[in-house]
């Protein structure tokens, strides 16, 4: 396995020194995915730690179990330890490097700016006279130019995220992946059987030594809001190329009818998540990627929002604001892509893949 990392960094150091505790007590053996990674090893090379910090779902149930936290000696404290490790691959492998350092240093600031700004832009193309006289959207922006904006925002960060999983891969020993190993990974992401806690009674992330369900049906609603609207998105591609059929669309079309309540579900399950995460223990987490990753889920929240306040009052005087606001929203998700929690859905997916490949041996 490659070590490319500094072994005497603080994080990697204080990582290593709680896993070698954790593996020699087992308690947590069942608790999710991270503690049977643990157990197959002797010692912990840097690769193996960012692969069992992208294994960590931060659910916090092995925190509240141990018998080695604060004030004993040890001082365990391995969700916080995992979540620097974790946010550190991120931020290591992501290209390029300053946009994460910038991002999860000022992730407010920096989503709200980009929002603020990608709508102004889109109102000044207005205002020179692009609009490409069509109907609905297309009166204010002309399809040929959402078009020359969206494709590179949507193409190149999923090329960027691919450079940053191709270092991962390399740093965590990733072998060639075979479909039941990806089928394996899409199943666990899925289902999000990690926040379950390993007894299905859900996890510790809100309520301490309380279980509860609610960060992973969060979790849920964002995911499968995300997925609706991305699916939405996409049939309407195909409607307009493919059967000549541009937009608006009426409500009992495909688009709109996965739209709308992908807009809901990933609207409601952001601010579900914000509360949930005002409500955690802020010593069990990274503390300097808290604020971006608030940031994040507030964008998403915020891109599902104002694409219902789009629908409800597009036929208004308000459209051309509305949809500035909205298209910028969308912008800056998509440009934010490889340096924000977006990230750590490709990594997690990615640490569940070479998971499956470990459990062969």
């Amino acid at each position: 396995m490659t070590i490319t990392m500094d072994a005497h960094e603080p994080a990697l150091a204080e990582a290593r020194r709680q896993l070698q505790i954790c593996n020699a007590c087992r308690y947590c053996e069942g608790y999710c995915s991270a503690f049977p990674a643990i157990t197959r090893q002797r010692a912990f090379a840097d690769g193996d730690i960012a692969q069992i910090a992208n294994l960590c779902h931060n659910c916090r149930g092995c925190h509240y179990a141990c018998q080695y936290t604060e004030p004993h000696e040890f001082a365990l404290n391995l969700p916080r330890a995992l979540a620097e490790v974790r946010v550190d691959s991120w931020e290591r492998h992501a290209w390029p490097g300053g946009l994460a350092r910038v991002f999860l240093r000022h992730g407010w600031a920096t989503a709200g700016a980009l929002v603020a700004g990608f709508a102004v832009l889109f109102l000044v193309i207005r205002a020179l006279g692009d609009a490409g006289g069509g109907e609905g959207f297309y009166a204010v922006l002309s399809h040929a130019a959402m078009v020359a904006i969206f494709a590179p925002a949507f193409l190149l960060p999923l090329a960027a995220m691919a450079l940053s999983l191709r270092g991962y891969w390399r740093d965590v020993g990733g072998g060639r992946i075979r479909r039941h190993h990806l089928r394996a990974a899409l199943a666990s992401a899925a289902t999000m059987r990690n926040l379950s806690g390993g007894h299905g009674e859900g996890c510790n992330f809100e309520k301490g030594e309380r279980f509860s369900p609610a960060r992973r049906r969060a979790h849920q609603a964002i995911l499968y809001g995300f997925l609706l609207c991305f699916a939405s998105t996409s049939s309407g591609t195909v409607l307009h190329y493919v059967f000549d059929s541009p937009a608006p669309y009426p409500l009992f079309s495909l688009p709109k009818m996965l739209g709308i309540p992908g807009g809901i579900l990933l609207t409601a399950g952001c601010a579900w998540m914000l509360h949930l995460r005002a409500q955690a223990d802020a010593d069990l987490s990274d503390e300097g990627a808290r604020g971006a990753g608030a940031a994040f889920t507030g964008l998403l929240g915020f891109t599902g929002f104002s694409g219902l306040a789009l629908y409800v009052f597009g036929g208004g005087i308000a459209m051309p604001v509305l949809l500035a606001v909205h298209l910028g929203a969308v912008l800056a998700f998509f440009l934010l892509i490889p340096y924000s929690r977006m990230a750590h859905g490709f990594y997690r997916i990615a640490a569940l893949v070479r998971d499956a490949q470990a459990r062969e041996g």
